[in-house]
């Protein structure tokens, strides 16, 4: 019991009466601005509790590690160091062996230097636990603004925040590989922390036409304070939320509808369309209405749109990531490289691999959140058994198709047209090409792009040495076997980014959607444009099961294709790209049939998801306390030092 309460008994060099005063303190501070903001007792509470909570679990983590792990451990080794030398003042000192810029060693010292502290590795370690609290507001807030925009672009409500953004904070921040780092002094948590903090300032900005100059300059300083901590969040601040910005912003263009002429030739046709993305009525349907053409024809639209109109979206909002995509090339010139030390363990290197892997460790973290599809699946393949075209259980998922039917047949009209047609129309082909596709692409990136990097083969104190050790390095046939694990892992991962099949929020049910292979253009449906009808169409559907736009997955692909650059495979990579890939799922009903108010079925599958962390979290946090080892060189001689060795992410 005393190891669980020693961060209140014993909190470094503070009394636990002030360290517990100022907990109260910050937590009220919090309670009172979102009253202030948001005009919601309700929600005040609910950030309230969940930081409370999650300071409470990241104490008694930190507890644990403090009674058994007391000095640096791993990388701790050069951090800790480092920020105390910048405790004592020397800011002109630095260990080579540090890949990362500073930024996370100057805001712990101004903490310390707040709150009075020392910087001792508790204290250091602590920051952690007081940053991811922080974080937990982060999300719920990025989730609640979240789920406003997808419902109404360019408009606000008054309290957008629900049970679904309080639960979802509350579990992101209990991901396993996200929250063992707290109770550590690593960069991982102040890293993800940091690009919240951008994102919220981001979603912000999706609002208007044409960001303030406040937006503005906290587009520049929070994207800068990212690159502080990590380099590699250029990816996330600049090609992730830039990307974004950008289809908003074409998005405002809103030009006047056209009706689709008659076509006679393949070149007419192009020719139309290319027109019509060029002027910003792109092709850009809900996740859950697109099929794979609409993939191509998304990112295809989105170009012309961007190139056609880069003046306007470069003055309009983009500029400001364009500073901080300016202000990370020049420290790339500088330092020579991105990494900022010991560059010769760290050079880049394309690892393609990566994109395999990644799906899954989503898959092993996010089982819970697969259970409405693989139940969907499930139904499916009852209905081939029995011969059933209808479900009594739901609906059939909507299409694009279904608003935009295939061309009928014009009299005089090319044969090639036809074919095109046709070809672009039939969705079974798409798939069994994508299948293909996909089938062939991973067995050469397998074949030829495998990268073992000696650290993954020389360090077994990381749970990824026996992943590797017992999977891809224990025979060549099961780097060939786990082919269909990466494919259906990835697949699993697509389908719970669309969402229910048949969820789609009124202002967006037409809108966005333009594509050849119809037989006219959809109007472009506006935005509400008085409180009450704002009030209409969110109350029409819940926010929480609104799909994202196909741009945003796209451009999400685009911003975790990063990780190929990386030849060290490390489950804290994954951390951003799982955050904002969980932050995208819609929330589904475990038991559609049961209807979306049964209580059992909205809210089984986050807490299946909490649980689930939960137990992963004590088990390696276990594995880590009671199993530690030595390292021992053939004749029996302790190495390192005899320092104890433990298991970990």
């Amino acid at each position: 019991m005393r190891s669980i309460m020693a961060p209140w008994l014993e909190p470094s060099s503070k009394s636990w009466v002030s360290q517990l005063a100022g907990y109260s303190l910050i937590a009220t501070a919090t309670y009172i601005y979102a009253i202030h903001k948001i005009a919601s007792p309700r929600t005040g509470l609910g950030i309230f509790l969940s930081l409370i909570i999650i300071r409470f679990l990241g104490h008694t983590w930190l507890s644990f590690v403090s009674e058994h792990a007391s000095n640096p451990y791993l990388d701790e080794v050069f951090h800790v160091p480092q920020a105390q030398v910048y405790c004592d003042g020397k800011f002109g000192v630095w260990d080579d062996k540090i890949t990362t810029p500073p930024g996370l060693y100057i805001l712990t010292i101004l903490e310390m230097r707040l709150s009075g502290l020392a910087c001792s590795v508790y204290s250091l370690r602590e920051f952690n636990v007081k940053i991811i609290s922080y974080l937990t507001i982060a999300v719920i807030a990025s989730r609640a603004q979240l789920g406003q925009l997808r419902a109404a672009s360019n408009a606000r409500t008054s309290s957008p925040y629900s049970v679904d953004s309080f639960w979802i904070g509350i579990n992101v921040t209990l991901f396993p590989v996200l929250f063992f780092f707290s109770g550590l002094y690593y960069t991982d948590v102040l890293s993800t922390f940091a690009v919240l903090l951008a994102y919220i300032n981001h979603l912000g900005r999706m609002y208007s036409d044409r960001p303030s100059t406040a937006s503005n300059v906290r587009t520049i300083f929070l994207g800068l304070l990212a690159l502080s901590v990590r380099q590699t969040n250029i990816f996330w601040v600049v090609v992730y939320m830039g990307g974004l910005e950008v289809v908003h912003i074409i998005k405002t263009l809103c030009p006047e509808t056209t009706a689709a002429p008659a076509f006679q030739t393949l070149s007419e046709q192009i020719s139309f369309y290319v027109r019509r993305y060029s002027v910003g009525d792109i092709h850009d349907p809900p996740l859950n209405l697109a099929y794979p053409i609409d993939l191509v024809l998304s990112a295809v639209s989105i170009a012309i749109a961007g190139i056609c109109n880069l003046g306007t979206i470069i003055r309009r909002q983009i500029w400001p990531h364009l500073i901080v995509l300016g202000a990370f090339v020049g420290f790339v010139v500088w330092n020579g490289g991105v990494v900022l030390g010991d560059k010769s363990n760290h050079v880049a290197t394309l690892h393609l691999a990566q994109m395999l892997y990644i799906w899954p460790l989503f898959a092993f973290f996010s089982a819970p959140l697969f259970i409405p599809s693989l139940i969907d699946l499930a139904i499916y393949v009852l209905q081939v058994i029995t011969g059933s075209t209808k479900s009594d259980l739901h609906s059939e998922k909507p299409r694009v198709s279904e608003s935009n039917p295939r061309v009928t047949s014009i009299p005089n009209q090319s044969a090639v047209l036809k074919a095109f047609n046709h070809i672009g129309s039939s969705h079974t082909v798409h798939s069994l090409l994508v299948l293909a596709g996909a089938l062939v692409t991973t067995t050469l990136i397998v074949r030829y792009n495998t990268i073992i990097h000696p650290f993954t083969l020389a360090d077994n104190r990381h749970f990824m040495f026996y992943i590797f050790r017992y999977t891809i390095l224990r025979s060549w046939w099961i780097r060939y076997a786990l082919v269909p694990v990466y494919i259906i892992c990835g697949w699993l991962c697509w389908v719970a980014l669309q969402g229910s099949p048949s969820t789609t929020p009124p202002a967006q049910k037409r809108q966005w959607i333009l594509t050849p292979f119809s037989t006219k253009v959809l109007a472009l449906t506006p935005p509400p444009t008085s409180k009450k009808s704002l009030d209409v169409t969110l109350a029409a559907v819940d926010t929480a099961t609104i799909p994202p736009s196909t741009s945003t997955a796209l451009i999400l692909l685009a911003a975790t294709i990063s990780l190929v650059t990386a030849p060290l495979v490390e489950p804290r990579y994954f951390i951003l790209p799982w955050v904002f890939w969980r932050l995208l799922v819609p929330t589904r009903s475990a038991f559609p049939w049961l209807g979306s108010t049964s209580l059992i079925s909205r809210h089984l599958v986050p807490l299946l998801e909490t649980v689930w962390f939960l137990l992963i979290n004590v088990a390696t946090m276990y594995i880590f306390i009671t199993r530690p080892f030595y390292w021992r060189g053939p004749d029996g001689e302790m190495l390192d030092g005899g320092n104890v060795q433990r298991f970990m992410w």
